[in-house]
């Protein structure tokens, strides 16, 4: 018997554990109205909320669901459900009427406007996505949208927009030479010539040498007269 009980208990860990690092994992960031990255939005579903017996609850409980329901109101900015909710706040009776009977039409009103206010100046893959959740009407359609379909159509959207160009008036100097006013700058982008006439230089060494030739045969020529 107790081999069973350990067997049954092991194949509940073996369930278990399994699902706990996947319900940990956060949410998968996504793109916002302006295409940077940022942590997705997610609206909760209130419905679960909603699963208190109003019919058997005492006032406590009634006014602890009700400021749970408002704290995700204003977090959520959710107009419609929060002014409801601050407008009934006094009258525990007022509170558990409008818990039994129309606080999903407050938050149907509600979500219907926050996928109406993610179309202005969306692209066309949100329009079309938002259009289809509010075509549908429903809870699960809109919640589906704000928290999924929305962030799959940004990315689209974002995907198929332009890469900037640059503008002409930042475009690269052009590199100047570092060269003085002064200096000559050579045909083949050489160094400047600083010295003296290549050419010039050549005359004068050649003349020196035809000079210094004569004077050797002047010079062997006399000497041989003066041993004659």
């Amino acid at each position: 018997m107790r081999w069973k009980i350990s067997a049954g208990i092991l194949m509940a860990l073996a369930f278990l554990v399994p699902a706990a690092p996947a319900a940990a994992q956060p949410e998968s960031p996504g793109y916002d109205e302006s295409c940077q990255i940022v942590e997705r939005k997610v609206y909760p579903d209130i419905r679960e909320l909603l699963t208190l017996d109003l019919d058997t609850a005492d006032d406590a409980q009634v006014e602890e669901l009700a400021q749970q329901l408002l704290a995700m109101a204003e977090a959520d900015l959710l107009p419609v459900l929060s002014r409801e909710l601050q407008e009934r706040s006094d009258s525990v009776a007022d509170l558990r009427e409008f818990l039994r009977s129309d606080v999903r039409a407050a938050w149907t009103a509600d979500l219907r406007i926050t996928v109406t206010r993610t179309m202005t100046d969306a692209g066309t893959n949100v329009q079309a996505a938002a259009d289809e959740a509010l075509r549908a009407g429903t809870i699960d359609a809109y919640l589906a949208y704000l928290n999924d379909g929305l962030y799959d159509a940004r990315e689209l959207d974002c995907a198929t927009q332009p890469s900037p160009t640059p503008d002409a008036t930042t475009a690269a100097p052009t590199p100047t030479s570092s060269a003085s006013p002064g200096a000559s700058d050579g045909a083949g982008g050489g160094l400047p010539v600083t010295g003296a006439d290549t050419g010039t230089v050549a005359v004068i060494g050649a003349a020196l040498l035809l000079l210094g030739g004569a004077g050797y045969l002047i010079g062997r020529r006399r000497r041989s007269r003066f041993v004659a």
